[in-house]
């Protein structure tokens, strides 16, 4: 990934409602979710959801199929897997990224 594909997600996730709207529609995996249960659960406007859908599948963070008279969105894992990736490449220096227990010892008194 490049540093420019990354600032396109990055942009498309910076506005609280797209943020949202891409939360909900990754809860929802595979099975995806309409416009009609989106509005439903968000509560923003048909117009409004249909701009934020618009920048997400610009950006490629979301998929889109035709199903009969539904449209149905779907998360793209693999872009967020690889968002991940470039996030955390060189992490640590090189080393594992395991969490690390430190123990603190008691002072004497």
């Amino acid at each position: 990934m490049k540093n420019t594909d990354a600032i396109k997600v990055f942009l498309a996730l910076g506005q609280e409602t797209r943020l949202n709207i891409f939360r909900l529609i990754v809860q929802r995996g595979d099975t995806g979710l309409t416009p009609s249960e989106m509005i439903e659960k968000l509560g923003v406007a048909n117009a409004t959801l249909s701009f934020h859908l618009k920048e997400l599948v610009g950006a490629d963070l979301l998929s889109v199929e035709r199903q009969s008279r539904n449209l149905i969105y779907r998360p793209n894992a693999g872009l967020v897997q690889e968002l991940s990736g470039f996030l955390l490449e060189n992490c640590c220096g090189g080393k594992s990224c395991a969490p690390v227990l430190i123990l603190k010892k008691a002072k004497a008194k």
